[in-house]
């Protein structure tokens, strides 16, 4: 197991070939903004519960959307078409990291990866452009939302969370929609589920990823802060 010294100014990670079969390449390290994005730029994040050292994974098979494969259900557009909710983007990042982290009905007393330090790490990559944030409201209420890393053409997903039916799914649809406007590449889901299949998302071979991951980062990507175009064609 690669340990990395967190006082080390190299931010190399080992060839990601060299991780476990579950995809934890290394261990230790710190948060710092440039080790953050050196670790997204090499195909590598950080997964770590309270109390573990900090865990960095690059797994094979990667899930990755392409967004031009964005799949949208019967009752998602339906939900789409309703207005029901006014979306936003990098509006209030601080406070979507908070909801991801819970409680949540699977964390319903918190304790999920998304610590103290995660959250201030990730609000100092938003501060200084690199992160993410989207946000659901319903009325004055922030009722779902994700956040994630944009390099060059590649957004990298972290979390969504949801108070209300579809919020979350429906933030996905209107990040995904601008990004393929901007002329992003991908979107790196990170592990596979069957909750993103359902949405497009496809598990793809570490290799492929490694190839897309190298293409996307050569893309111009779009400055900050982010704003959705009012007339993004949703449905």
């Amino acid at each position: 197991m690669f340990v990395i010294d967190p006082h080390a100014e190299d931010f190399r990670f080992p060839p990601v070939e060299l991780a476990s079969p579950d995809g934890l390449l290394a261990v230790g390290g710190d948060l710092r903004p440039a080790r953050l994005l050196a670790a997204y730029r090499q195909g590598v994040f950080p997964w770590y519960n309270e109390g573990q050292p900090i865990l960095w994974w690059s797994p094979d098979p990667r899930a990755v959307l392409f967004p031009a494969r964005l799949r949208v259900s019967r009752s998602l557009r339906k939900r789409l078409r309703s207005r029901k909710f006014h979306i936003t983007c990098d509006t209030c990042f601080r406070e979507v990291m908070l909801a991801c982290a819970g409680p949540r009905p699977q964390y319903p007393h918190g304790g999920t990866w998304i610590t103290p330090a995660m959250v201030a790490a990730y609000t100092e990559l938003h501060r200084l452009g690199y992160a993410h944030s989207v946000e659901v409201w319903l009325g004055d209420r922030l009722v779902g939302g994700l956040y994630g890393v944009a390099l060059g053409g590649i957004f990298c997903g972290e979390s969504m969370f949801s108070r209300e039916s579809d919020a979350s799914k429906v933030a996905l649809v209107y990040l995904v929609r601008q990004l393929e406007r901007w002329g992003y590449a991908l979107i790196d889901c990170q592990l596979p589920s069957a909750h993103l299949a359902s949405l497009g998302a496809e598990a793809i071979p570490r290799r492929t990823y490694m190839a897309l991951l190298a293409d996307a980062l050569a893309l111009p990507g779009r400055p900050p802060p982010w704003r959705f175009d009012t007339d993004l064609p949703i449905v």
